[in-house]
Parts: C-alpha cells; structure tokens; sequence
C-alpha cells in the first residue's frame, strides 16, 4: 500500500539485506539501477524494502521479478566448506565415472530444497538440465577458483 516491496529471499537466514542502503536492480529484460533504500524489515520469511522514490503499489509492482544483487564486498564471511551459490554459476562440470564418464556441462544455478541443496548443470549435449545434490557422495572436487566441480557419477539420478 505505501510502496514497500516484498522480497523473497535466496536464503531466509540472511540479514544482509537489511543492512543495505542501496542495492543494484536488475529486470528480467536485463535493465539495471542502482536504487537507495529508505527502510527494509522482516516480514516472515521474507523482507519488505522501501526504495527511495517509489510511494505507492502501481510503481512498485513495476518492479515485479526483478533480481535483487548485493555488492560482493557486503556478503558476510563464509565457514570452512561453505560458498555463495552465485560462486557456483558456469563451473565447469565432469564426471568420474559411469556411463556419463568426461565433460557433463556447466553449472547453470544452485537450488535449495528443503532437505538437500542442488547444483543445476545445463548438459553439454544440449539434452534437458541435471539436478545433482551437493552431498559428499557425488561431489568429489568443487574447486570454484578454478570454476571446476568433479562428480563421481551420476548413478540413482534420473535427468
């Protein structure tokens, strides 16, 4: 009603965003803003933003589906075994092993699922996308200096 936008969040336990005093736009049709915040706070599972210059619901709607990006230096420290999903995008992937055996793809996105998160490898052979579970018993190597992810093999995965 006053122009605060709903923002649906990668990961529910960050606070980063409520740290920010601007952030970078980005719309699906690949147009990019920076645009300052007045105010963020929770809501649930999700944070609402007031952006500057924007006072009511038509505006903000405007902004529908738009990606939400952060300044790389704001992300906070990560632990021993941990990286940033967006660290992941367009690694190279290839299996050890198994029928699948060489160059599988690249990595294309990082989904979370409830019990397990998933690396989305687009497959180089231009067949339909593999979901491959981040877990140690498929993931021998992630290397993402070198945008390198090694799987043992493929077995008990359907595409």
């Amino acid at each position: 009603m006053r122009g605060e936008i709903r923002l649906k969040l990668f990961n529910t336990d960050s606070d980063v965003l409520l740290e920010q005093r601007e952030v970078l736009l980005r719309s699906g049709d690949g147009k990019e803003e920076l645009r300052p915040i007045d105010a963020a706070r929770r809501a649930n599972e999700a944070i609402l933003v007031k952006f500057k210059g924007i006072t009511d619901r038509d505006v903000a709607d405007g902004l529908r589906g738009a990606l939400v990006c952060v300044r790389r230096g704001d992300f906070p420290d990560l632990d021993e075994g941990e990286f940033y999903a967006c660290d992941a995008i367009g690694a190279k992937v290839s299996v050890q092993g198994g029928p699948h055996q060489g160059e599988l793809g690249t990595v294309r996105d990082v989904k979370t699922y409830p019990t397990v998160d998933v690396a989305v490898i687009r497959a180089a052979d231009g067949g339909r996308d593999w979901e491959v579970p981040l877990v140690e018993s498929y993931v021998v190597k992630l290397d993402l200096e070198a945008g390198e992810l090694v799987l043992s093999s493929l077995d008990d995965l359907e595409r």
